[in-house]
């Protein structure tokens, strides 16, 4: 029986992506400027309490990604399924491995031979990004690699906090302003320009960045918003927030129960490089997004918090 067969092994500790402790806490949770679209279910802003716990201080790279793959044998469901969803500015593929354009999102294309080791499709490859975010990483992707370095993805309320860099109610992790008057001017990977045709860069970066680009957050995280999506364990619900507000101060919320565990959807936060404030303001620690478990694409990947058993202290 292969690796692949068997699956990742867990309860081994092969993670080296350096860690920051966020302190237990109550903190206020949600959005509290206005700036959330209502089915996001952003509002309303309610109070959460945390126990301590050790996050990734940067999103899992393709190298980290690269270290669990060799050990396993892992394919992920991109490699699979045989295809992944890529940004139509960052192809890198012939004609017709390109197997779809969705018509309301016809920026994005399916393409053959897209995962993870070929972010923009057959054509490219990882030079020079090994310290770039792993990407085409599904939900349950991301969860087979926490569970090989024993560890977890995080609960929304876990990403939100360790986000907020104890800012409260900010709307970014360095607080309720999005350029800098001095320069440099931007603090964020997000889209310049008209979107989705005509990127500026003026970030620096058309598509993603090193994980260590810019400033962290007061807490030592590297670009919780912007470069890409970020996983989260819950199952995703609009009315979660209501429900934990009604409820009162809610200790360690996890998200409602599953329905269906293959397919109910789950959260993602923080936005990515494609984030535009003409369509998607989602660039900051309270916007909410979601997909499938088993969706793939080029600007999402995760990082990982200690299990509640393994946490210091």
């Amino acid at each position: 029986m292969t690796a692949t067969d068997r699956g990742p092994r867990t309860g081994e500790h092969h993670h080296g992506v350096e860690q920051a402790r966020i302190p237990a806490q109550t903190f206020l949770m949600g959005d509290t400027l206005g700036d959330g679209k209502w089915a996001d279910g952003e509002q309303p802003a309610h109070f959460v309490s945390l126990a301590a716990f050790d996050i990734d201080v940067t999103s899992v790279t393709n190298d980290d990604f690269a270290r669990f793959v060799d050990a396993t044998g892992y394919r992920t469901e991109a490699e699979r399924f045989g295809y992944s969803a890529v940004f139509h500015l960052a192809l890198a593929a012939d004609d017709e491995d390109v197997l779809g354009q969705p018509p309301q999102t016809p920026w994005w294309l399916g393409v053959r031979g897209a995962d993870w080791s070929h972010p923009g499709g057959p054509r490219s490859d990882l030079v020079g990004l090994g310290d770039h975010p792993v990407v085409h990483v599904s939900w349950n992707d991301a969860s087979a690699y926490a569970r090989w370095a024993g560890r977890a993805l995080p609960t929304e309320a876990q990403w939100e906090a360790a986000s907020r860099g104890g800012l409260e109610g900010a709307r970014y992790p360095w607080g309720n302003d999005l350029a800098d008057t001095d320069a440099p001017r931007w603090r964020v990977n997000i889209w310049q320009g008209t979107f989705p045709t005509v990127n500026t860069a003026e970030d620096g970066y058309a598509t993603t960045a090193p994980v260590r680009s810019f400033q962290p957050n007061g807490y030592g995280l590297w670009q919780t918003v912007g470069n890409v999506w970020e996983w989260c364990s819950d199952v995703w619900a609009e009315e979660t927030y209501a429900a934990d507000a009604a409820a009162g101060l809610v200790h360690e919320p996890v998200g409602p129960p599953a329905r269906n565990a293959a397919q109910d959807a789950r959260v993602m936060r923080g936005g990515s490089y494609l984030c535009h404030d003409s369509y998607c303001n989602r660039y900051r620690n309270a916007a909410r997004s979601s997909n499938t478990p088993d969706s793939s694409m080029g600007n999402a990947g995760f990082r990982t918090v200690a299990r509640q058993g393994e946490r210091r202290g």
